[in-house]
């Protein structure tokens, strides 16, 4: 059958349309995304304004539209932190369900996490023993541990690329006082966590997914997503460890024109790369993977794992 999953996430809203059926692999068939940067549109309660609940609504509709054209047959439309965390969620999920008929279900950090593990897992098999799972989104980062499917351990922390350019670094480039800040805070964060996933020993195989990971990986010398999803990507720490500052120190505009840096990432590429290298730091990584798959994918093979027991 054609599903489709509607992300509605921080940064982008996203559908991705797949023929699927249980007991195969996913195959993509459309992708229809819209930059509206939600966690940027918030107030200063929180809440997301009225423009802000128009442009999502307007989103949402053109998503729809697609999702006909495309001949999907069963939608399934999430949303994550943007939405999660805003004080006015309630109000934004029923103006939507109101003038589209989509019921967003928010996701909860801990659910962003396992579904993204579920998903790195599925696309790197059991061969890859303890899985360490990895993902920077916009408002969070996700991290998930495991030698199953379901992890034995699994965090959601406010560290999106996003959030913290938005709250922590209002300079073009960054000034190097809040570059510091930001660094001591995200370090501050994580080590908080640490403890939790260091008690199941050291993983296996340590896998990285979102825009920023595979942005990161681009620039340090990873293949182009245009030589295809199944080539190996990797992103060394001391290759990150190196070009942090040199990211640091250049303008939004210089760091749009870097191979793989899309424009409309490149004002968050510094906070995501301080989120990176302190997250392989801290769990004493010295390389990642990047996995294609991520949490849309996980939203669908569990989709699909419950039709298959249907």
């Amino acid at each position: 059958m054609r599903l489709g999953v509607l992300d509605v996430g921080s940064n982008t809203v996203h559908l991705l349309v797949v023929d699927a059926h249980p007991g195969a692999r996913p195959l993509p068939a459309h992708s229809h995304k819209a930059e509206l940067r939600l966690a940027q549109l918030l107030d200063g309660n929180g809440a997301v304004g009225p423009d802000g609940i128009e442009k999502l609504v307007g989103v949402v509709k053109d998503a729809l539209q697609a999702a006909e054209d495309k001949g999907v047959e069963d939608l399934l439309p999430f949303a994550t932190s943007a939405v999660r965390e805003a004080s006015n969620a309630d109000d934004v999920l029923a103006r939507v369900k109101a003038e589209t008929g989509v019921e967003l279900q928010v996701l909860t950090g801990a659910e962003e996490a396992r579904l993204t593990f579920l998903a790195a897992r599925r696309w790197f098999g059991w061969s890859a023993g303890k899985l360490l799972v990895l993902d920077i989104g916009g408002g969070s980062l996700e991290v998930g541990y495991g030698i199953d499917e379901e992890p034995d351990a699994a965090v959601s922390l406010p560290l999106g690329a996003g959030r913290l350019t938005a709250g922590w670094l209002p300079g073009d480039p960054p000034s190097a006082d809040d570059i510091r800040a930001l660094r001591r805070h995200v370090r501050a964060e994580i080590a908080r966590t640490v403890g939790e996933f260091s008690r199941f020993g050291a993983p296996d195989h340590v896998v990285a997914t979102s825009k920023t990971f595979k942005q990161l990986a681009r620039i340090a010398g990873a293949a182009r997503s245009a030589d295809g999803l199944y080539v190996q990507r990797e992103l060394k720490r001391n290759s990150l460890e190196t070009w942090v500052p040199r990211l640091a120190a250049m303008s939004t505009a210089q760091r749009s024109a870097l191979p793989g840096v899309s424009e409309g990432r490149a004002n968050q590429l510094v906070a995501g790369a301080l989120v990176a290298e302190a997250a392989m730091d801290l769990f004493e990584v010295e390389s990642v993977e990047v996995c294609p798959w991520a949490l849309r994918e996980g939203v669908i093979l569990r989709r699909l794992d419950h039709m298959g027991s249907a």
